[in-house]
């Protein structure tokens, strides 16, 4: 094993421990010895024996290792954190994601890894171990299982760009030891909605509808004037906080909630300018991204039926959006209506709208035509800070599928299938062998989405297109993660190591307004109708496997 490393570690403590043995604690392993070292940042270890089986080494066995990495004292703001992380490496087959079996206490009973069934890999080889930490908030935040080491340095300084204020260039995490990050100072602006990704991405997951009355400062809202163009006084986006002396937009609030048969809808009001048509999207988590950008074209508009000549009822087509980049007319994927047509454009449109940070995709500001103060064109971020970006968003993790041997779950995944779900919600797909991310490609993955708009009826409707999408269209909802969203989206209290206890909020759709979901499943209309009207007709025994089902993902 080669391990490179950004600074010095301390030679005397560059553990890299093998074949994990786990009899009285955790920490235990067969091999705990130390690297060699060849200068300052490299470093490795040769073993040819499995000091666990006392024998040379074969293929098919289990080699656990974790990195504990002591940085050396000379490295600044560096940290000796004594655990690290935490691998399963199958020779011949290379690294897995992992569970944990056995238990501690029993004779000649130990704790040891094991490779989680590749059934519930949703997220291919990205697929993250199953969580044994106990910190609930965190299980969208880590790097794909199979990183290339090309990458990781990238995604740590993608990461960092992610947590950066572009105001003051401050860290939201650890605040005094990372320091100020000097190329994101003063980027902001003059309007924006956030001053740095995280804060409406909050551990990359999803954000929630704020009590009645109180600024969604999480959320974005797509305006237009009556004909669907540019609104005068607002641009394309609603940007409520201003710098430099420029005016705010105004803030938006729920101002009340409209309830009937036990589901809600939300109703805004407006401080500032009331557009005559705009769209409200709460910030959507972020994990698998990458994958559903690596599925192929070709595969997506296989599932189109535009005309529903099939007669489900079903009649889903592709969103076709001009590329940034090129100016050509791409498939769109990402966003509630696929109004991005790459990872890439979706974060540049994010920096742009969101944030007012110009970057060379989209160098120029949104200003209405009756705005002035909007800030000049011009690319304000390197191209190296968004590739990174771009590169940490498309290689986070994607955690597996939970209780896969719960009967429940599994009576659930065979009635979600037979109610039609799965005519939308593509259980099942291949990634493309061309991708520019080697991690990405020909991996089998489950996001449960074909990426095709459908007509969710008019409950769901809202009053603003994007590009060949109308009101009523939205794009087909990835469902991996959707069981965990609701404690990312939360937090923990008792944050102590190894005592968190989840503080779930659930807050699903586009604006929030499912808060579970059931909710979500009953506000489908349109094309999600007849499947709707399916759950409705279940015992309440099946429902509640349904949504067990759904738990697990």
């Amino acid at each position: 094993m080669n391990v490179v490393s950004q600074f010095k570690l301390n030679d005397t403590e560059a553990e890299n421990r093998w074949f994990y043995r786990g009899v009285g604690t955790v920490a235990e392993y067969h091999d705990n010895g130390t690297m060699n070292v060849i200068n300052d940042l490299n470093y490795y270890k040769e073993r040819s024996f499995n000091a666990r089986e006392g024998r040379n080494i074969r293929i098919g066995d289990k080699l656990e290792f974790e990195m504990s990495q002591f940085l050396d004292h000379s490295v600044p703001h560096g940290r000796s954190a004594y655990y690290g992380t935490t691998y399963l490496y199958i020779v011949g087959e290379g690294l897995v994601p992992w569970d944990v079996t056995g238990s501690f206490g029993t004779l000649g009973g130990r704790k040891d890894s094991v490779k989680i069934p590749e059934k519930a890999w949703l997220g291919g080889k990205t697929t993250l171990p199953y969580n044994h930490s106990n910190e609930p908030d965190n299980h969208f935040i880590q790097m794909a299982t199979n990183l290339g080491s090309i990458n990781g340095q990238p995604f740590v300084l993608g990461r960092r760009v992610h947590h950066a204020s572009f105001i003051d260039g401050s860290h939201d995490e650890h605040v005094a030891d990372n320091g100020t990050f000097a190329d994101t100072v003063g980027k902001a602006g003059p309007r924006y909605v956030n001053d740095r990704c995280a804060g409406c991405h909050v551990r990359n997951g999803r954000a929630a509808p704020a009590p009645v009355g109180q600024p969604l400062e999480k959320w974005v809202f797509k305006v237009a004037d009556i004909n669907s163009n540019p609104h005068p006084n607002l641009g394309r986006a609603l940007q409520p906080k201003s710098t430099g002396g420029a005016a705010s937009e105004g803030q938006v609030s729920i101002a009340f909630w409209t309830e009937a048969n036990g589901l809600r809808k939300p109703n805004y009001q407006f401080s500032g300018v009331t557009p005559a048509r705009f769209s409200a999207r709460v910030a959507p988590q972020l994990v698998g991204m990458g994958l559903l950008e690596a599925i192929p074209e070709t595969t997506i508009l296989a599932k189109e039926d535009i005309n529903d000549a099939n007669g489900d009822g079903i009649s889903g087509r592709a969103n076709r959006i001009a590329d940034p980049a090129t100016g050509q007319t791409r498939l769109g994927r990402f966003g509630y209506k696929a109004g991005a047509t790459s990872v890439k454009h979706q974060v540049a449109a994010a920096f742009n709208s969101d944030m007012g940070v110009m970057t060379s995709l989209m160098p120029n500001p949104d200003c209405g035509s009756a705005q002035t103060n909007c800030g000049s064109s011009g690319s304000e971020l390197s191209d190296t800070h968004l590739n990174n970006l771009v590169k940490y968003i498309s290689t986070l993790g994607v955690r597996p599928q939970r209780n896969l041997n719960d009967a429940a779950v599994q009576r659930g995944e065979t009635q979600f299938a037979s109610i039609g779900c799965v005519g939308c919600h593509t259980p099942s797909v291949v990634t493309s062998q061309f991708h520019p991310l080697g991690e990405l490609r020909s991996q089998t993955i489950k996001p449960y989405t074909d990426l095709l708009l459908h007509d969710m009826g008019a409950d769901m409707a809202d009053n603003l297109g994007e590009g060949q999408a109308s009101g009523a269209e939205w794009r087909t909802a990835p469902l991996w993660g959707l069981g965990l969203s609701a404690c990312v989206t939360g937090g923990v209290t008792n944050a102590g190591q190894g005592a968190q206890v989840c503080t779930p909020v659930h807050s699903y759709l586009h604006d929030g307004r499912a808060r579970t979901i059931e909710e979500a499943i009953l506000w489908h209309g349109g094309e999600g109708q007849a499947s709707k009207n399916a759950y409705q007709s279940l015992s309440a025994s099946q429902k509640q496997d349904v949504l067990r089902f759904l738990e697990s993902l």
